[in-house]
């Protein structure tokens, strides 16, 4: 198994992805050098894109669900593990998002743009707000993992680096404060795809806005996109995740990197037996999530759920979201059931193989055949949606709901993002209070946003009737996976791949223990990064230092 450490380190641009892109062509470090004349708009746009190479990892969206209920993480040297379990500390952190390189490089830029030449005064504060906003988003995703953070927003070197945290209040402030001050410059189209713009900086905003609980600003962010008139649903959900998706109407930012170099390696994410390593899976909190086909849960009265069938009936963004037993997938039908087929070992079982399934499913996000990617799926030509309009319709409902009710207006943001895939509206006389209608809406963030990233943040915000985070709930579990049998593919191959896997709903295999305690909701900051500055102190659960 390939050590997740080795892309950490392999160079500055390692957490890029790969996409069929327009103006990641060249590496940053072509551009990013010590003698920069910043003379001239191109030399600032050069550096801008060096800027863009990275700041938002891979792993941060494909992997990030491990780290929550809806994904298990196979391999603890990846890091992910041990976050999902409970049992990371400050020397064993697993996947760290404790970096601040690319904060430098935008310092760098910021401080050294006045310097230079631009076409306009526009160009000049498009590209300015672009560069901020990466700054932003970097200190966003540090402040949610590790709550209180340094601020260092101007080029320092790295003595002078050595500051304290600041509360993660003022960080909220100070992330907060950037993005009102760049959206008036903004383009309110991207300039190029991959590039931010208004819609952008709209969409951070609303979800840190979201995250803090506060509903107005939230629901205003999410409002301010929609007024652009730009995004859509796409009427294919599915296509989301594809290649040829990635200019749907739906995205409003995705990361790209560059060509051919430091590419979205989809290894991870494929079955064994295609030669993946299923590196991190849905489980089956994950997959009991998805309501019926009839909008019903499943554990619902009339629901029409078989355990024994587990699959048949369901929402259609399960089955195209998870690879699950019976399946089709890449021209053969998927089984992760049964540990031999027609007396042949199964790569798929799952104590057949390390890289086999543990759960008994792999993720079909950005993972839907092998044929679409044009220079192998080690190199996929496929970039991860960090925002998409789904997102500005589910959080406008949340919002609206939270403070006021619900409404015609909170239905139908709900029923438009539910039409797409054929699931029925929502029924007004069921959801016709706050609680049970926020019931709803957290199931049906689960089911579109499975495996994007999402999750996590979504569990520990929501509380449950007690008042406590919604994680100590749903990940202090044992993680289990089914049991049962697949009808003889070879000779079956035309059955409803729904009905194809025989269950045994009395029996489930035990993979491990999972916890959460109220501490973990802030990752430990790594122990290195205290022993380099003395003036960091240590998150609380993590040890005194």
């Amino acid at each position: 198994m390939k050590n997740l450490k080795y892309y950490i380190l392999a160079g500055t641009a390692a957490f890029s992805l790969t996409s069929c892109n327009d103006f990641l062509t060249t590496s940053p470090k072509d551009a990013m050098t010590p003698d920069m004349t910043w003379k001239t708009q191109d030399d600032v746009s050069k550096f801008l894109t060096g800027c863009y190479d990275g700041f938002v990892s891979s792993y941060e969206v494909t992997y990030w669900d491990a780290t929550s209920d809806f994904a298990y993480g196979n391999f603890p040297w990846e890091g992910f593990r041990n976050i999902g379990n409970g049992t990371f500390t400050a020397s064993d952190p697993g996947y760290s998002m404790y970096d601040f390189t690319i904060i430098r490089r935008c310092n760098t830029l910021l401080e050294n743009a006045e310097k230079a030449s631009f076409s306009s005064d526009a160009t000049k504060k498009d590209l300015l707000a672009q560069c901020r906003f990466i700054r932003a988003y970097r200190y966003f995703i540090l402040t949610e993992c590790y709550g209180d953070v340094p601020i260092i927003d101007n080029f320092q070197t790295a003595q002078e680096a050595q500051v304290p945290r600041k509360a993660q209040a003022e960080v909220h402030k100070y992330i907060m404060d950037e993005l009102n001050a760049i959206i008036p410059d903004l383009n309110a189209a991207p300039s190029q795809r991959g590039r931010v713009a208004k819609g952008a900086a709209c969409a951070l905003k609303m979800r840190l806005a979201l995250y803090d609980g506060d509903f107005k600003t939230a629901k205003d962010a999410a409002q301010a996109i929609i007024d652009l008139g730009q995004y859509s649903l796409d009427t294919d959900y599915s296509n989301l995740f594809k290649v040829e998706g990635q200019t749907s109407p739906e995205i409003i930012l995705a990361a790209q990197g560059l060509t051919n170099t430091y590419s979205l390696d989809m290894s991870y994410y494929f079955p064994n037996s295609v030669g993946g390593w299923s590196s991190v899976v849905p489980t089956q909190q994950c997959v009991d999530n998805y309501e019926m086909a009839n909008g019903k849960a499943i554990d619902e009265a009339g629901s029409g759920y078989d355990p024994v069938h587990p699959f048949h009936g369901r929402d259609p963004r399960f089955a195209m979201s998870v690879i699950y037993p019976g399946c089709d997938w890449n021209g053969k039908v998927f089984n992760s059931l049964d540990k031999e087929i027609e007396g042949k070992k199964n790569p798929d079982y799952s104590t057949n193989a390390d890289n086999a399934t543990k759960t008994c499913y792999n993720w079909r996000k950005y993972a839907d055949g092998l044929g679409q990617y044009a220079g192998g799926y080690t190199n996929a030509n496929i970039a991860a949606i960090i925002f998409r309009y789904a997102e500005v319709l589910l959080t406008w409902a949340e919002c609206e709901n939270e403070l006021n009710g619900p409404s015609d207006e909170v239905y139908n943001k709900i029923d438009q993002v539910r039409a797409r895939v054929g699931m029925p509206k929502v029924d007004r006389t069921k959801y016709s209070t706050k609680e049970m209608l926020r019931e709803l809406i957290h199931r049906e963030r689960g089911s579109e946003f499975a495996g994007e990233s999402i999750r996590r943040y979504d569990i520990l915000r929501w509380k449950t009737t007690d008042g406590k985070m919604l994680a100590e709930k749903v990940l202090n579990v044992k993680l289990n996976r089914i049991t049962g049998t697949l009808i003889n593919s070879a000779t079956k191959s035309d059955a409803d791949p729904t009905m194809r896997a025989t269950v045994d709903p009395t029996k489930t295999d035990f993979i491990e223990d999972r916890g959460f305690k109220d501490f973990n909701k802030l990752f430990p900051i790594p122990q290195d990064n205290i022993d380099k500055n003395p003036k960091l102190k240590q998150n609380p659960g993590y040890g005194a230092k």
